[in-house]
């Protein structure tokens, strides 16, 4: 079957015309299938685990094991376990530390390699990045060996200084994470601003250098409000995985007395999960999680994209503005409205009076 196109001489088949819509799906299909596998479907499954729990007769469970709706106990013992809740405040405390840091070095490394006096920056680009590809529990072990006292050359140099550094006290274990942290994310993090500072046209260095801008202003000025987006989201996936840190505490657990196995909102979760068979518990804690990392990435957003305060000013003053000519329009338009029947009744009085004048005039003409 064919059909012919408008205005052309060129028929089109219906089959060609169907096979072309359905091409993308086709080519969607592999991904839509691994999404809904690998997250839709685990997302569904941590929501309903959550709101039950399992009930286990005999000392392991020999005798039975039944499983029954919950209700929100499940939340109520996740939120009432003062680890988990200790863990979520000290993740807080980590990101409000962590990030900033982080945010702020990988800017000025971004900044110094797109700047006009750069040599090699694709090699130190490689090299920054470099971090990123060692894996999380093997960046880990690697800095283990630098945080324990008789291993570490960092410590041993120190200590020959007069100084007795603990890298994995009770009060300096969360900043050695956040050290490990740091160094592999800061990489990767550079490359996104990397990437939106070569978007800037090149006219626009131009005429900065025209108006005698140096460097510095034009680092200030030009580039860093135009890398904001990039900020923005840097800022957005720093604040996700604070609070999904899992890795890093588990290894260090080994070597490091302080890190217990509730020392971070992960760790806690996946302690319920495997050590204790309380899924109900432990799904409760992954969706606290994620709904802690939706609020705060939310609130980030909504305070990022306020708008300053001189435009806030003006629309608050143009919206009073408006109010009040609405209000002055709704006055004149009762005020002709009172008048009307007033008016009315005048005309009507009048042309009433007027109509006997006429017609006594015209008698006494007729007479």
């Amino acid at each position: 079957m064919t059909a012919t196109q408008p205005g052309s001489g060129f028929r089109t088949s219906t089959k060609a015309t169907s096979a072309q819509k359905r091409a993308p799906w086709i080519l969607l299909a592999p991904f839509l299938a691994l999404f809904v596998l690998t997250f839709i479907i685990p997302i569904i499954s941590a929501l309903f685990q959550s709101f039950t729990t399992v009930d286990r007769e005999g000392l392991f469970g020999e005798d039975g094991v039944t499983g029954r709706f919950a209700g929100f106990d499940n939340y109520v013992t996740a939120l009432n376990d003062a680890g988990f809740v200790g863990s979520i405040w000290r993740m807080l405390l980590f990101g409000i530390v962590q990030v900033p840091v982080m945010i702020v070095l990988c800017t000025i490394l971004a900044l110094l390699l797109e700047s006009a006096s750069a040599r090699w920056p694709a090699f130190f680009r490689a090299v920054y990045f470099m971090p990123y590809g060692v894996p999380g529990v093997i960046a880990t072990i690697l800095w283990s060996f630098l945080y324990v006292p008789g291993l570490s050359p960092i410590v041993s140099l120190l200590q020959s200084m007069g100084l007795q550094p603990d890298f994995l006290g009770a009060n300096s274990v969360l900043w050695s994470i956040a050290n490990i942290v740091t160094w592999t994310y800061t990489g990767y993090n550079m490359l996104i601003i990397v990437a939106q500072l070569k978007s800037i046209p090149g006219e626009v260095y131009e005429a900065a250098k025209m108006d005698g801008a140096g460097p510095f202003q034009v680092a200030w000025r030009i580039q860093i409000p135009l890398i904001a987006p990039a900020l923005v989201l840097t800022t957005v996936f720093s604040i996700i995985g604070t609070l999904q840190l899992f890795a890093e505490p588990q290894i260090l657990s080994t070597v490091a007395p302080a890190i217990d196995t509730e020392y971070t909102p992960n760790y806690a979760a996946y302690t319920n999960a495997f050590a204790f068979n309380e899924y109900g518990v432990a799904s409760a804690q992954a969706v606290i999680i994620a709904l802690a990392a939706f609020i705060l990435s939310f609130a980030f957003l909504a305070l990022t994209n306020r708008a300053p305060k001189n435009e806030r000013d003006q629309k608050k003053r143009a919206k009073r503005d408006g109010l009040e000519a609405r209000r002055a329009l709704q006055t004149r338009g009762t005020s002709a409205t009172g008048s009307r029947p007033a008016t009315g009744v005048a005309d009507r009085s009048t042309t009433t009076g007027a109509a006997p004048r006429l017609q006594a005039d015209s008698k006494g003409a007729e007479a």
